[in-house]
């Protein structure tokens, strides 16, 4: 009978590392996938003025890339809860990385600029489903107790990607074209489409449910005129164009709010686009939120930092690139440790000291004037990098982990709603304090670095002051439970 037992036990234990291998597969397929989706949302910064020059156009038509990208995310993100409760895992995929591989050699064929924006809306449709798709893979198949582990991984391909993408664009920009920074990319789309076909498993339950065209219409006006309207201020310094600044706010944030209304009555009906019953949850509110002010504090010094070494210190692109590389690597360092830590000491733990470490470098960014030393300004960098790694992983393991299963989806959705509006937020706001002490400083008779460095102090400033309100939430983030709720 022993000898019986021993044999049927075995099945099972090859069964469960079967299962184990297999997810562990999806997971790195993901992560590698969405590592190199994100790396595409902020690789352009850097080559815009190279755009203008070759493509002939101006830079508020350049801007248009980065725009395009930005509302096309806004507009498709919301829709992604829908996607992955009625579609299986790998056709969500494989829908993910057709679209953004079809982007990417769209990009790097395009003759003019108007093929060039069109290749960035199809890379966007990618990049937007894949995140959401990364997130709720992983809270479906993670136990609760490792989850902080795999979310450290994940935060690398938040916030390391975004870092380090105009280091690579200058690099690639230094030696080569501009279209080779599609072309060198195509092919790690195209393996990881591969890969995902012939060995991608589906490891989720898709269920029938509708799909509530009005909201999504809502969704892409509403989020969309925020994006919109938040990028035209970044783009602009600022300054109003053609249309008023105020207007696509305004509209974007009615339509918003008509949208949250029948997201609401449609819920318990389980019709709803967005399922808002996440909001009901207090550590999901709450680490919603510190996610919103860390992604402000990220995007706000992409832009503001490269500025501030380039226009006041006189570096060129790829050595600002370079001087960025270090806080990036260390995000992508700390990430798997604060993962582990999380596991063990929980969230609050990790999210005031992060917390605090943001505020106080963009404090010492604040203090950066025309003769600040280069170590000062990477000094800076790394204590906000360090700030940043002790703050993803437990906000998307808290956030998350604290919902019911059904809710995954919608959760994952609103994260990457979140990020996206927080940073054009961000960007809005930092650029535009800065060009209104800019434009103040000229007219007292300053010469333009001297300008450049106070404006740039004051976005900093700014910033900062809000940073102060991330400290206070910080104390109001849990550890989630370690049996999930199960009920809506």
């Amino acid at each position: 009978m022993h000898t019986e037992a021993l044999s049927a036990d075995a099945p099972a234990e090859d069964s469960a590392t079967d299962t184990a291998a297999r997810d562990r597969l999806v997971i790195a397929l993901l992560l590698v996938s969405a590592f190199t989706v994100i790396l595409n949302e902020t690789i352009m910064s850097v080559a815009l003025p190279r755009l203008m020059v070759d493509l002939n156009v101006t830079a508020n038509a350049a801007q248009w890339l980065t725009t395009a990208f930005l509302l096309t995310m806004a507009t498709v993100i919301p829709v992604t809860g829908f996607l992955l409760q009625r579609f299986h895992t790998r056709s969500v995929f494989f829908a993910a990385m057709s679209f953004f591989s079809l982007g990417t050699f769209l990009c790097a064929i395009s003759p003019s600029l108007g093929p060039l924006i069109v290749g960035r809306v199809v890379q966007a449709i990618g990049t937007a489903i894949m995140m959401p798709l990364l997130m709720t893979t992983v809270m479906t198949l993670v136990p609760p107790a490792v989850r902080g582990k795999t979310m450290g991984n994940i935060s690398i391909v938040i916030s390391v990607a975004p870092a380090i993408g105009p280091t690579i664009s200058g690099i690639i920009l230094s030696f080569l074209d501009w279209r080779w920074m599609f072309w060198l990319v195509l092919p790690i789309g195209l393996g990881a489409l591969a890969l995902g076909y012939s060995k991608l498993v589906n490891v989720t339950t898709p269920r029938k449910v509708p799909l509530d065209i009005p909201s999504v219409v809502m969704s892409a006006i509403g989020f969309g005129g925020l994006v919109y309207g938040l990028s035209s201020i970044g783009e602009g310094h600022g300054e109003g164009g053609p249309v008023p600044l105020w207007a696509p706010l305004a509209v974007g944030g009615g339509v918003l709010a008509l949208f949250v209304w029948r997201q609401i009555r449609l819920a318990p009906r389980d019709r709803a686009l967005l399922d808002l019953r996440t909001f009901r949850v207090r550590v999901f509110t709450v680490s919603v939120i510190m996610m919103g002010f860390a992604m402000m504090s990220l995007f706000g010094m992409i832009i503001l930092l490269p500025i501030y070494m380039q226009n006041v210190l006189g570096l060129s692109a790829l050595q600002s690139g370079l001087m960025l590389l270090p806080g990036g690597l260390t995000m992508g360092l700390l990430a798997p440790f604060v993962g582990r830590m999380f596991d063990r000491l929980g969230a609050r733990k990790l999210v005031i000291p992060g917390a605090v470490a943001v505020s106080a470098a963009l404090w010492l960014m604040a203090s950066l004037g025309q003769d600040s030393g280069m170590p000062k300004v990477l000094l800076s960098h790394i204590v906000l990098s360090v700030g940043l790694a002790l703050l993803f992983t437990p906000l998307f393991a808290s956030s998350l982990g604290s919902l019911p299963k059904p809710l995954y989806s919608y959760g994952s959705a609103l994260l990457g709603t979140t990020q996206q509006i927080a940073g054009a937020a961000g960007i809005a706001l930092f650029v535009s304090v800065m060009s209104l002490r800019i434009g103040a400083r000229l007219a007292e008779g300053a010469d333009m670095a001297a300008a450049t460095a106070a404006g740039v102090r004051a976005g900093f400033l700014c910033g900062a002051a809000i940073s102060l309100a991330m400290i206070a939430a910080a104390f109001f983030v849990r550890r989630p439970p370690a049996v999930p709720p199960t009920d809506v």
